[in-house]
């Protein structure tokens, strides 16, 4: 009596039990994670950075630096700009920008507020800040609008390339109480799945990145 296809279907399945399972093989835990970083970083960076929403300002140098800055002042009407940190206060006096340097009337006119940062994480697009700089925790948090004045030269491919760097700077006993990762302006979609941005932190993220390796004496 020929086979049916229920009993070919069976013994198929039965053969295929029989077989011995092929052993997997053993993961390699020294393997990266992530596909090797592309070689220009900065370009790399730019990419992501602008894909999760930040605004990026290209700088040359800092005269153009300071012209962007002003322009961005002026179209985004900015009155209360807040600078706290003394590497940035004495940039733009030298480039004549009006800013707030201390904390007067912080809480009610935190328009926006610039700082520095540790690194830029070319992989995710993050702005890595910590409260080791004199913006300490608010400035990067409390205003609208969150700037950022960065470097070429602070560019890495991935965050553990980026905490290894804190590490080196500050020792493992004296790292900053606060290490925050910063990916494009602060969202949320936890009501009715409607996007709001700047409900748990700034509304906009805008980065000016000086080219120091492009410009730096050889």
């Amino acid at each position: 009596m020929p086979e049916s296809s229920r009993d070919i279907i069976l013994r198929r399945i039965r053969e295929s039990l029989q077989q011995p399972t092929p052993p997997k093989p053993a993961p390699d835990f020294t393997a990266p994670l992530h596909p090797r970083a592309p070689g220009d970083l900065a370009v790399a960076f730019a990419e992501s950075f602008v894909r999760v929403g930040g605004q990026l300002y290209f700088c040359e140098s800092e005269e153009h630096f300071y012209d962007q800055l002003f322009t961005y002042k002026k179209e985004k009407e900015l009155e209360h700009l807040y600078v706290w940190e003394p590497e940035l206060k004495k940039m733009l006096h030298a480039g004549g920008l009006v800013f707030n340097q201390d904390e007067g009337n912080f809480v009610a006119h935190a328009d926006a507020g610039l700082t520095t940062c540790e690194a830029l994480i070319a992989r995710t697009g993050s702005v890595l800040v910590s409260a080791a700089t004199s913006s300490g925790r608010r400035l990067s948090i409390y205003p609208d609008q969150h700037l950022v004045f960065a470097r070429t030269s602070q560019v890495v491919a991935d965050i553990s390339d980026a905490l290894r760097n804190l590490q080196q700077k500050y020792g493992q006993e004296h790292l900053p109480s606060m290490i925050s990762l910063t990916t494009g302006p602060s969202r949320t979609a936890d009501i009715e799945k409607t996007l709001v941005l700047g409900a748990h932190g700034p509304r906009s993220l805008a980065l000016f990145l000086l080219d120091d390796e492009a410009t730096s004496p050889a």
